[in-house]
């Protein structure tokens, strides 16, 4: 890789891509092959787009979201997954291989976004970091952060040129974009206003005029909004309103935070590589790499202070979350990486090759090989029991996935495990949660499925209904190791049972 001249990394004009852009191009593809080619086809590889997956693949079927399968992510992420398995097929390997193009993508976009400040081997090594923090921090298959991120480094893209003949133009598309990240996930929602903001300071900056700041602020706020509209008048014109306001914005307010609060104990050595970016990468810039374009690293630090509480707007936080830091890290150490400072190469080598130690991908393509063996067999074990028809299966705990391997119905739209059994849910679903679980366990379902331990705080009444019911009732018929948990399947003894009508047949 040939280090670029100042004049070329900080102008984008006529920009065309080099021998050492290719190289660039080539190792990155290499890299974000070896970070995620572990889990392409491997269908637990995690637990919440086995949900994504399914009410997409159900979307396909013009099942509805929030109507026919409930769950409290924007229509978009389902989008994203019908489309995938339009073009790939019904199978995990459609949504991971649009993972692998997303996080590709990711990668692109950091390299194009560093060029501005660092020379090229610097800015593949930071978009390298990119892509290994993203699959550290569980974004290694198919997860929301996988496919929002790319769309905020898009914001970033449009407005890191203030002086662009078409900068104001440029700053609608980069909101309008930022509505497409909402209908992802709404909690987006701050690094979208993070970088608003700062597409209003360009516009100050442009013309200084109050009068043409509020106009542009009400349109930003109106471009960022479109998509979002666009998808409530379709849920109003297909009768489902109500269903879809609920499940996007009131029950996100019911749901009960969890004792744990935002920041667990165990977050802040798993913090560290992300800290580690920040810190250097700021140090360094003050002290003794400034970044050649310096309003261009001020909006990389906006955008990672709007990701910071992005991360930490939800009143729960999970590790994965953490995924959404992959990008703005990488982009804050620039100043460590940039080899004009006094390591040279040293510094962005050093934290590259630590980063990559975390990442391991021999050991954990050989867990999930021993994983997905384990979901199929215990699948095999279940499907003689089910149907797609009236035989429902019951999941009380375990992988959604189960209900199509196995070629079960679903007996509750409510298809997602943790929805019935989590307590924190039990305000935030629209329905009784403990009459609901009754209701599926009263229709007698040929087997209930089972996880030990449990992952959250468990619905007491639920839980002893299922337990009383599995004693009396049911009697182990297999187990698998998934995910570090033990799934357990019970079957009905008398296998007589009343059946119930699924609430799609698979």
């Amino acid at each position: 890789m040939v280090a670029a001249s100042s004049a070329a990394v900080t102008q984008g004009k006529g920009w065309r891509p080099a021998r050492g852009d290719w190289l660039a191009a080539l190792f990155l593809l290499v890299i974000t092959l070896i970070a995620r080619a572990p889990w392409i086809g491997d269908p637990v590889a995690d637990f919440d787009e086995q949900l994504y997956s399914y009410i997409g693949w159900r979307l396909t079927h013009d099942e509805l979201p929030y109507a026919e399968w409930w769950d409290r992510k924007p229509f978009g992420l389902f989008a994203i997954f019908a489309l995938a398995h339009i073009v790939g097929g019904p199978g995990a390997a459609a949504y991971q291989v649009a993972g692998f193009l997303s996080a590709l993508g990711m990668a692109a976009l950091v390299y194009a976004l560093a060029r501005k400040l660092v020379d090229r081997l610097g800015a593949a090594i930071a978009a390298a970091i990119c892509v290994i923090l993203l699959t550290v921090y569980g974004g290694f298959s198919a997860n929301s952060e996988v496919f929002f991120v790319p769309l905020t480094l898009v914001m970033v893209w449009l407005l890191a040129d203030p002086d662009h003949p078409k900068a104001r133009r440029r700053a609608l598309y980069a909101m309008l974009v930022g509505g497409l990240a909402l209908q992802v996930k709404y909690t987006v929602l701050p690094v979208c206003l993070a970088l608003g903001l700062a597409a209003l300071w360009q516009e100050w900056q442009r013309s200084r005029s109050l009068s043409v700041l509020v106009t542009r602020a009400l349109l930003f706020a109106l471009a960022g909004l479109v998509a979002t509209i666009l998808v409530g008048l379709f849920y109003l014109a297909a009768g489902e309103w109500d269903a879809w306001l609920f499940a996007n914005f009131i029950s996100f307010f019911d749901r009960v935070p969890a004792p744990v609060g935002r920041f667990r104990e165990s977050f802040y050595i798993l913090i560290v590589p992300v800290a580690l970016c920040y810190v250097g990468g700021l140090y360094a810039a003050w002290r003794f790499a400034p970044p050649q374009d310096v309003r261009v690293y001020r909006l990389f630090v906006i955008y990672a202070l709007g990701m910071v509480a992005t991360i930490f707007l939800p009143a729960t936080v999970y590790l994965y979350y953490f995924a959404a830091f992959s990008a703005p890290a990488a982009l804050i150490a620039l100043p460590f990486i940039d080899r004009r400072g006094p390591g040279g190469i040293v510094p962005g080598f050093v934290l590259l090759v630590a980063i990559c130690l975390l990442l391991n991908p021999a050991s954990r393509y050989r867990d999930s090989l021993a994983q997905r063996a384990e979901a199929m067999a215990l699948a095999a074990v279940i499907a003689p029991h089910v149907d797609g028809e009236r035989r429902c299966m019951w999941i009380h705990d375990g992988p959604t996935v189960l209900y199509r391997l196995t070629g079960s119905c679903v007996p509750t739209r409510f298809v997602y495990p943790d929805h019935l059994n989590n307590a924190l849910e039990t305000p935030a679903l629209g329905v009784d949660q403990t009459a609901e679980a009754a209701r599926i366990l009263a229709s007698k379902p040929p087997v209930l499925v089972t996880g030990d331990p449990h992952v959250t705080p468990q619905n007491e009444e639920v839980e002893a209904l299922l337990r009383g019911t599995l004693a009396r009732d049911y009697a182990e018929g297999g187990s698998a190791r998934i995910g570090g948990r033990t799934i357990t399947a019970w079957m009905r003894r008398d296998e007589a049972g009343d059946t119930m009508p699924a609430t799609a047949a698979n």
